[in-house]
Parts: structure tokens; sequence; C-alpha cells
């Protein structure tokens, strides 16, 4: 049997805004696993939606992996591997 990733797609999120330096370092290490796992990845800047701006102004940089919080102002590239393949398991 095939795993097929596709058929659940895994999309990490990074809340942001501009000037954030801490998020700059998330950002390089969401790029670093994007060179060794296949995900969808999306940027938000927490200015641009009233609800993301209270939710997270005095917390980013934030990951989301498919919508689960993972990390806040750090995040390391073993930390976001472990949860792209634990999402991938998820049905």
């Amino acid at each position: 049997m095939t795993n097929h990733p596709a058929a659940h797609p895994v999309v990490v999120t990074l809340y942001t805004k501009p000037g954030c330096h801490l998020c700059e370092h998330v950002a390089d290490t969401i790029a670093a696993a994007a060179n060794v796992r296949a995900f969808e990845s999306q940027t938000r800047n927490i200015l641009d939606d009233p609800a993301d701006h209270e939710r997270y102004k005095h917390a980013i940089p934030v990951v989301t992996v498919n919508g689960r919080e993972i990390a806040r102002h750090r995040l390391s590239l073993p930390q976001l591997l472990e949860a792209i393949d634990g999402h991938r398991r998820d049905p």
C-alpha cells in the first residue's frame, strides 16, 4: 500500500507581522523543513485580521500545523518535522 501524503495535506502557518525578528528565524526554520518534507506553507500578517491580532499580538511568531498550535516565539527544525510527521499519521 502506498502512502499518499496529498490525501491528508499538511499546512504549516506562520503568524507574523512586519519587523518581527524572531519571525525571520522561524520562517527560516520552515524553509529548511520544506527541503526535507512536503507541506503547504502560509504566512499570515496578524495586522491584516483583527481576530489574529487579538489572539497573537503578544505571542508572535506563532506556528500552527493544520490549525493546531505547535510553537510560540521559537521553533526548532526537529520540533517542526515531528509535528508535520504526526499530522501525516492523523486520519
